[in-house]
């Protein structure tokens, strides 16, 4: 029996890594999928639960406690909070993103991704189309317990702001980690990525123009699709269809 260890150990573990890094794949792909369809489970019970009428008294409770007691027609807080929301809630808006996923574009054609670029594109205009649908199906109408302090021109469910924000800013903080190093980095863009998701959401209840299940719903459903559109990508580059996003390890020594 031929012993690695004894010999160096220069075979033994350059198989053990390759089997290591294809078990790591695979695992991330397996834990991508499970992700993906927890959110469109919890998604399909909720909008079970909002068709039946069982999160009215949910929703009227929350969106009422964001109100001033004294006063339900403000909202709660300093007077300076609502412009704030305003200037949040736009981070989610359809001329926001779109900016944003064309500043992405062009940095990954900087960088000759031409593969990776459309596959950005195709992630947040397939996310766009699933949502105006979604908005269609449901067809559910705005809250008017209190006056809406932005401009609402769709429906209700699920909302459109919560949802695109998941799906352009996670998509996009996943993207940009590929191209950084170290694990506080990574951890940095991502956790932005999460908070700038969950502010757009929150500020569409605060400012009375969606129910706060209809920003669950968006947060379930964008937050799914970034999901799956990062495991075809993960996939695809596996199989040499889209650009790697930084060099293997040990390449160039």
């Amino acid at each position: 029996m031929v012993d690695w260890r004894a010999r160096g150990g220069d075979n033994a573990p350059h198989g053990n890594g390759i089997l290591a890094k294809l078990g790591r794949h695979q695992l991330g792909l397996l834990i991508g999928l499970s992700v993906t369809a927890g959110l469109v489970f919890a998604f399909v019970e909720l909008a079970g639960e909002v068709m039946e009428g069982e999160t009215t008294a949910f929703d009227r409770w929350l969106l009422l406690a964001l109100r001033d007691p004294l006063n339900p027609e403000q909202a709660g807080g300093p007077w300076w909070l609502a412009r704030v929301a305003r200037d949040i809630t736009s981070l989610g808006s359809t001329t926001i993103v779109t900016l944003v996923t064309i500043a992405a574009l062009g940095f990954l054609l900087l960088l000759r991704k031409r593969a990776a670029a459309l596959l950005v594109l195709a992630s947040v205009g397939g996310g766009g189309t699933l949502s105006t649908v979604l908005k269609s199906l449901f067809d559910r109408a705005r809250p008017d317990l209190v006056p809406h302090g932005d401009q609402v021109i769709s429906a209700s469910f699920p909302s459109g702001h919560a949802m695109l924000s998941a799906i352009v800013y996670l998509t996009l903080g996943a993207l940009l980690t590929q191209f950084v190093q170290g694990r506080r980095t990574k951890a940095y863009l991502l956790i932005w990525a999460m908070m700038l998701t969950l502010l757009v959401g929150s500020t569409r209840v605060y400012l009375g123009v969606h129910w706060p299940t209809d920003v669950l719903a968006g947060w379930c459903v964008g937050a799914a699709w970034a999901a799956l559109c990062w495991v075809i990508a993960e996939w695809l580059q596996r199989r040499g269809a889209v650009e790697q996003d930084r060099p293997e390890a040990g390449a160039g020594q």
